[in-house]
């Protein structure tokens, strides 16, 4: 089967879900699950872009939804809080309303300019996590990359390691197809290495990376002007975005660690949280949450789906958020989320 059809099965029986969740929730059913609260996840806030090969389109809300689902959780009366405040919140149990709290990945510049206005609208505090390789101009987004080459190209060959794979790229679905092999080859061996492979066939077809960098990611400057916001504070995102449990120990802590130096010589303050590059079950382990505990943050958030528990949760270096997805941009799906209900339906990833 197509990878584009395989894809929109699988957006179409998530949406049910969330509908079905949705439903459960309206009716005042399993509220147990929400727990405490829920730390939401975005990456990119931004008005639609015109029409374009977009494999990374669950990384991108418009500030229209973001409006309503912010409106959406307040009048269904939840607390937005700051994450730094959640060791105490969560300590605390179940005594006080239900939170919020919200984190954006990557240090995406639509923040400041797109999501910023937004969260000040509605008094929500937020947490941006910088990643240092981006914001210095050293590092380059492979996903970015590959979306932005598939999309320019009608054909395109590479060796991911057994020889040339020859790509025909005419038609959308083959284009998503040749981007979840450059995915499986970025997580299935060394990832700076194929990383500095795919800027080098993008340089070779006249794509340079980290001009891509530079269209999006926010500058040293830019990120103090942020953090200066009192809505406003900034995160460790590590300096290479790898994933951290594929790494020596000694590498991950080092890559935790100077970004957390990064971030304080920023804002003057050493960070108290830290998100984990791709945040998945295969790029982050206990391992990774024992570093950040012994390196002095006190909150580290992956990406697996889920509510923070009252009792009998993971530690606080490794808690879970909800996806705002730019495939599912209905408030009433965000609040469906928040209820804990769709995890406990059907564990998929959101």
């Amino acid at each position: 089967m197509e990878q584009g059809i395989k894809d929109r099965l699988k957006r179409a029986m998530i949406a049910g879900g969330l509908e079905v969740a949705a439903i459960l929730k309206g009716f005042g059913l399993m509220r147990e699950v929400a727990g405490l609260g829920a730390i939401f996840t975005l990456h990119h806030v931004r008005p639609p872009l015109p029409s374009r090969f977009a494999p990374n389109a669950h990384l991108e809300i418009s500030p229209e939804f973001l409006d309503r689902t912010l409106a959406r959780l307040k009048r269904d009366d939840y607390d937005f809080v700051a994450l730094d405040t959640l060791p105490e919140r969560i300590a605390s149990g179940g005594s006080k309303p239900l939170f919020a709290a919200f984190t954006l990945d990557d240090g995406n510049r639509d923040n400041f300019q797109h999501a910023l206005p937004v969260f000040a609208r509605h008094g929500a505090p937020f947490t941006v996590f910088v990643t240092q390789g981006l914001s210095e101009r050293t590092h380059s987004i492979w996903w970015e990359t590959v979306a932005e080459l598939l999309g320019r190209l009608n054909r395109l060959s590479f060796d991911f390691g057994t020889g040339a794979e020859h790509f025909d790229l005419r038609k959308t679905g083959q284009r998503h197809a040749a981007f979840a092999r450059f995915a499986a080859y970025v997580h299935g061996r060394d990832e700076a290495e194929a990383v500095g492979r795919i800027d080098e066939l993008a340089r070779k077809n006249g794509l340079e990376p980290l001009d891509l960098v530079r269209a999006a990611i926010m500058d040293r400057q830019e990120l103090r002007e942020l953090a200066a916001h009192p809505l406003a504070s900034l995160g460790a995102h590590t300096v290479s975005h790898r994933a951290l449990a594929r790494l020596p120990e000694a590498e991950a802590t080092a890559e935790m660690a100077l970004s957390a130096d990064y971030v304080a010589d920023i804002t003057g303050v050493r960070p108290s949280a830290i998100a984990y590059p791709y945040g998945t079950a295969d790029a982050v382990s206990r391992r990774e949450a024992r570093l950040a505990a012994e390196l002095g943050f006190s909150i580290g958030v992956t990406t697996r789906p889920g509510t923070i528990a009252a009792t009998g949760g993971d530690p606080f270096t490794l808690l879970p958020r909800l996806s705002l997805n730019g495939h599912y941009q209905k408030a009433r799906y965000a609040l469906a989320l928040a209820s804990g209900i769709p995890m406990r339906l059907n564990p998929f990833s959101l």
